[in-house]
């Protein structure tokens, strides 16, 4: 007996697992059905009433968020009659609504606006001096702010609280139309995931401090990427925009759904790790600490590699799979050791039992991958034999320069580190979400990233330094 049954939606006839509930059958459709209190992270809670949809043979109509689907329901999610209902619903949330939208953060993300929008709500019938008013620009700790005025109740971030992270910062106060959102006396909202409470708010209750009249979401433009923070690389959205005169500029991180890697959220830290990447960046190449052109650093790395022996390439768990790939190359063109040694990035006080791994590196599995030996006992036996050290973002060496003392160093880094002071030759390269890469987190899953910020002067790839250099050595000449 097959577990799937068949029913219709709107006419049109679909499949799903037999007793799944009917919303999710929708929104993995892509079938527009208005919502505000279920989440698929969370599950049903039935509070807000605005799936509703008629399903024939039922007296009246039925949240689509408590309703399993069955053999040959017929459904209808349009229709005068299914619509009027969600209209009544809707208006019972805009009664005590502040008319706000041309300064609250969430305009053009906000479902009540959408949902307004499609309504054509544009004439209100209730007295503005009636509504109940409430606390605006409350802080709740962990970076998030909160206009009680603005909540529609859905108790979203409540149940993430209590079901995903099991700190219970969050709840429901008071009865009535005086229910607001708040924290409990002394309990601050301060878990490490706290800021996806933002990102579950389907209004503008909740709020990043950090991003709060920073940006216009509409001005941005966006493209899929993974979290450099940890070895699971969550999957995330890079919001980024160029404005006129300016340089290209990320301003947030937000989670996109990957159901095998992180679900639906990221940490914290990682949300707002998107800060490093214009902070103290390397631009300039040097040639015995003095600024030069890309292409003399170019020549002088082709004769070191022409010219020298012994010849150490040193790798970084950040680079991609394809510049991994493209040094190994390189080093068995010009007969060097390669490395992986990078035990900076392990830190055992930040994992956990959710999301947050102890490797904070994004790529170590791809060393497994290409065979890159990243043992202790192996780097040392090789960086003894080394006369030539050319440094790939790894920045291990930034607390033992010693090591390098009598040694031709070369550094390839997209941002200031002590090694570059230590270095003959310089290289700035292009940053982790400047570039395009496949990456391999701690499960082996690869996940593909095409960057789409434009700089004005971008900086060149380790990939595309290893063309250059390959072509002067096949061409066998400067």
């Amino acid at each position: 007996m097959s577990d799937l049954v068949k029913f219709s939606v709107n006419g049109e006839e679909h499949e799903a697992k037999k007793g799944s509930l009917l919303i999710d059958t929708l929104l993995d459709r892509d079938i527009h059905i208005p919502h505000f209190c279920y989440h698929q992270a969370l599950g049903k809670d039935g509070n807000c009433r605005m799936c509703m949809v008629e399903i024939e043979g039922q007296k009246r109509p039925q949240i689509a968020c408590d309703t399993p689907v069955k053999e040959g329901m017929i459904v209808r999610t349009k229709g005068e009659n299914i619509e009027k209902v969600r209209r009544d619903i809707l208006e019972l949330e805009l009664i005590n609504h502040p008319i706000d939208c041309p300064t609250c953060d969430q305009a053009g993300e906000c479902k009540l606006q959408d949902y307004y929008m499609k309504s054509g709500f544009y004439e209100s019938r209730i007295n503005v001096n009636q509504k109940v008013t409430a606390r605006k620009r409350v802080d709740l700790g962990s970076n998030v702010m909160l206009d009680q005025e603005r909540c529609v109740l859905c108790t979203r971030c409540v149940r993430f609280c209590s079901d995903i992270t099991g700190t219970n910062e969050l709840g429901v106060i008071s009865r009535a139309d005086h229910s607001v959102i708040g924290t409990f006396p002394g309990r601050p909202l301060s878990n490490p995931y706290a800021m996806n409470v933002v990102d579950l708010c389907p209004v503008g209750a909740l709020t990043s401090k950090d991003f709060r009249f920073k940006q216009r979401v509409w001005f941005m433009e966006s493209f899929n990427a993974i979290c450099n923070g940890c070895s699971r690389g969550c999957n995330i959205y890079v919001d980024h925009r160029k404005e006129k005169y300016k340089d290209d500029q990320i301003f947030r991180f937000r989670p996109r759904v990957n159901k095998e890697v992180n679900g639906w959220f990221i940490c914290d830290e990682g949300r707002l790790s998107y800060k490093n990447e214009e902070e103290n960046r390397f631009t300039t190449p040097l040639i015995n600490s003095a600024e030069t052109v890309f292409s003399n650093t170019i020549t002088e790395v082709y004769k070191t590699l022409t010219e020298e022996k012994d010849i150490l390439f040193v790798l970084d768990p950040s680079l991609s799979l394809e510049e991994m790939q493209n040094t190994c190359k390189l080093a068995e063109v010009v007969k060097a050791e390669v490395t992986g040694y990078s035990p900076q990035y392990i830190d055992e006080s930040f994992g956990d039992d959710y999301l947050k791994k102890n490797d904070k590196s994004p790529n170590r599995a791809s060393f497994k991958e290409l065979n890159i030996n990243e043992s202790e006992e192996d780097f040392k036996n090789k960086i003894a034999k080394a006369k030539t050290v050319i440094i790939l973002n790894n920045n291990y060496f930034d607390q033992n320069l010693e090591i390098l003392e009598g040694k031709i160093v070369i550094s390839c880094f997209s941002h200031n580190c002590l090694t570059i002071s230590k270095s003959d030759v310089a290289i700035p390269i292009s940053s982790f979400y400047e570039k395009n890469g496949t990456y391999i987190n701690f499960e082996g899953t690869k996940q593909k990233v095409i960057s789409k910020i434009k700089k004005d002067n971008p900086m060149e790839s380790i990939s595309s330094i290893i063309e250059h250099i390959k072509s002067m050595i096949e061409k066998g000449s400067l």
